[in-house]
């Protein structure tokens, strides 16, 4: 297994086993926008949130260097 793939391994055992020990309910307010909604649950929105921007910038980054290269 790669680095890469053990880290993120990790990262996700982690993730699991913050969201199982914080599953309280909070308030939350964001502009216009008031929530009651667990702990875990935004915990989880967020991870999605933050894996799909991490994958929407590799996947440009991607692009970008490949329409940069020469035409051969």
């Amino acid at each position: 297994m790669s680095g890469g793939a053990i880290a993120a391994l990790s990262g996700l055992a982690l993730l699991v086993v913050f969201m199982v020990q914080n599953t309280e309910e909070i308030e939350v307010n964001f502009l216009f926008l008031n929530l009651n909604s667990p702990v875990w649950l935004l915990t989880l929105g967020t991870a999605l949130l933050g894996a799909l921007v991490s994958f929407g910038l590799g996947v440009f980054r991607r692009h970008r260097r490949r329409a940069e290269r020469p035409a051969e």
